[in-house]
Formats: structure tokens, sequence, C-alpha cells
């Protein structure tokens, strides 16, 4: 069963995923990160839906023992090998079961469950999201990297194991929710929705001399930082073009953004008949986490409700793509292929630690970025045909950007 509606998907089907008589099993992939967090309070508020089978940190293992007794996981898993002693003993007499290494984090994976949350952060979910479409599991896809680095291989296994593919990022999920399925191809583009960051209206001249502080002060979103840094270079929304070009069934001309600094409509949909279908919510990421959890149901989530007429205006303005680079760049990634896609993001991933350890500037972000993609793509044939290559595109490109960034 396909949910995503991909290019190579002509007739998808959709079935329930939340039954009303059963607890639904649910493993979390990144459980101490800030999706992580959103989607155990999700679980805890709502013990009668939801049964946890395993929780899946890289290093918090203080946070993940909290969790795991918080909502009775079975398993709690830790990816460094060597804190699998600190874990037994955090979760000393609770009965949950402690493991640790990559090994261990692929068997939580493959344990029986109705859907796992894939939301660790960067190229380390790579293997873990993509074992748990092998095994045909539903997943609520909150990674990025998966699609903007390997989207070809992961939209090819969820129609060969015919998995359920939702989307958790508010975007996706709220073109997903507009996105009438039986009348995809009269749709004549998706429009998707940035706010702009805090430098909507800097000039390039003050964002040459941004610093990482200012650069984490988003003005509606509360998110980790690497994806607030790229929510002020807009590398974010790049992101987001590429993963909806796999999602859904568009051409690339087809994908919109559009600047809505109030962040109250996530996304819009345009029909031939000049209907613009949009949804809106408050920015909790608590909304599109709870509409994968119980997809094709709604519950209750404790989210701020819309209120209108406290709002009064809604605004909007294209983006600049002069003085926000990262937006273009992005594009022709998608446009060449998998290797420039999986080095735009490595290469992002760096830089931007780079910014926040202060070794170079804001405006270095989208430069070094696209000396590495160009330098990856240059007699590259664009395809990548595993999870290994996409990994070793990953490595490659890393290496490039520390090479850019000491040459500074």
């Amino acid at each position: 069963m396909s949910v995503s509606l991909s290019p190579s998907s002509a007739s998808p089907s959709f079935g329930g995923l939340l039954s009303e008589t059963s607890r639904q099993r649910i493993t979390v992939l990144g459980a101490t990160g800030s999706v992580g967090k959103s989607t155990l309070d999700i679980l805890s508020r709502n013990p009668e839906c939801f049964e946890v089978v395993a929780l899946v940190a890289h290093s918090n293992v203080e946070e993940l023992a909290a969790q795991a007794r918080r909502v009775r996981a079975q398993v709690a898993v830790i990816a460094r090998a060597d804190l699998h002693d600190a874990l037994k003993t955090a979760l000393a007499g609770s009965g949950i079961e402690a493991a640790a290494g990559e090994a261990a984090v692929l068997e939580a994976v493959e344990r029986p469950c109705d859907m796992v949350v894939g939301a660790i952060v960067g190229a380390a979910g790579l293997k873990p999201t993509y074992a748990a479409l092998r095994a045909g599991r539903s997943l609520a896809l909150a990674n990025k990297e998966c699609l903007v680095c390997a989207g070809d291989l992961f939209m090819a296994q969820v129609h060969a194991t015919g998995a359920t593919l939702l989307p958790v990022d508010s975007e996706h999920s709220a073109v997903f929710q507009v996105f009438e399925r039986d009348n995809a191809d009269q749709i004549e583009k998706v429009v998707l929705t940035a706010s702009g960051g805090p430098f909507r209206q800097a000039s390039l001249e003050a964002m040459a001399s941004v610093t990482p502080e200012q650069a984490l002060k988003h003005p509606n979103w509360d998110m980790g930082s690497r994806i607030t840094i790229d929510s002020a270079t807009m590398m974010n929304k790049g992101f987001e073009v590429i993963e909806a070009f796999h999602l859904f069934p568009l051409t690339a001309d087809q994908l919109d953004i559009l600047v809505h600094p109030q962040s109250v409509i996530h996304g819009m949909v345009q029909y031939r008949d000049g209907s613009l279908l949009a949804q809106l919510g408050s920015p909790d990421m608590r909304t599109p986490i709870a509409h994968c959890l119980a997809w094709p149901r709604r519950i209750e989530v404790p989210v701020e409700r819309l209120d209108l007429a406290r709002i009064a205006s809604l605004s909007f303005e294209a983006p600049d793509p002069v003085r926000f680079p990262a937006l273009p760049l992005a594009r022709v990634a998608m446009e060449s292929g998998p290797v420039a896609t999986a080095s735009l993001n490595a290469a992002d991933e760096v830089a931007v630690a780079a910014f926040l350890e202060r070794r170079i500037g804001f405006l270095d972000i989208p430069a070094a970025v696209a000396a590495v993609v160009e330098r990856m793509s240059a007699g590259s044939s664009g395809s990548v045909s595993s999870i290994d290559d996409v990994l070793a595109v990953d490595a490659q490109a890393r290496a490039f950007c520390r090479e850019w960034i000491a040459g500074r």
C-alpha cells in the first residue's frame, strides 16, 4: 500500500492505519531530537491509541531512558555502542530492554510494529529508515536526507514492498492533506510556503555579518540548530522542493515556493479549474506528526488553535534568489540527479556546523555548498544504485567541503 504520491505511482491505494479497536505499535527513530520529543508527547497523551515498541537515539542516554520509562517502551536503543552499560544502568529495574550499536538500531526497526517514525537527523538516518521500508513498515518520514539524498531508492522501495509513507514535514503534510489523489492529473502546481526566516528583509551586506545567535532566532518555529540555520539560508526550502518532487506526481516546474511570514498556511495546491486549496494551522510540529500517527483518523492535539480574526491579515511575497542562492542551487541539484542532491545535503551539513563554530560566515554556507556540488557533479554519471553508494557520495562531499572551508 503506497500512500505517498510519487512520480512513479500511477494509481496509489489508500488504506487506514489507526484501528478503532486496537492500539497501534510505534517505533521512534531519533527519539530525543525535536521531532522525536514532539512524537513522544503525542504518544504519551494517547496511551489508549498507541503502544511503543522501540525508541532509538544517538547518545543522550538520560533522555532516552526517561522517555522509555514514560511511554513504557519494550526496548530502548542507543546508537553509540560504548554507551550500552550507561543505558542499562539508567533503565535498571524498569523491565525495559537496553541495546546499543548500529546492529541494534537495525534490529529495532525489524521488530514487528505498525509504524516507524523516521526522525533521525542527517545521513545517519538513511540506513535505519531504508531498513524500515525494506521490512514493509508504514513510515512517518521526518528525515529530509532520505528523499534529498536517495529519493529514487526510497520511493522504489516504497512501491516494491507496498509500504505506506506519510510526510511529517509541515509543508508536505499540508500538501498531502489537500492533494486530491483522484484529480492528480488536474493539478497545475503545488506551493510550499516559507517563513523567510530571520533575514527575510535583510540586505546582503547585513547578512554577511550575521552571527550564529542571530541565525538561530527563527521567528515562528522551535527546531533543532541545523534546520534553523537551513531555514535562515532557505536551504531547507530547497530541500523540501526536492522532497516534494519525489513524494508527489509532479514535474519540477509544477513546484513553487512562496514566502509567507506568518507561517499559518503551510502548503497549497492549485487546480486547473482555478481552485487553490490550502491547509492552515499553528506552527507546531505536533499537528503534522499527529496526522501521520492517526491517519486517516484525527486525534486530539493540544496545539494553539488559529484565531484568524486576531491574526487579521496574511501576507505573501516571492523569494529572492539573489539573497537566498540556496533556492536555485537546490533546483539545479535536483535536475542533475542524486549525486548532486546527496552532495548538496552533505556539504550543507558540514558548512552549517562550521558556521555555528564561527569558522565561516553566514553567506559562506551556500557558497561552500555550490562549490562542492559543482566539483562532485563534474564527470559523475549522476546516478546511485544503493544506500552505500549514497553514503560514499556523502563522505566525499563532506571531505571536499572541509577542504573548501580550510582554504578560506
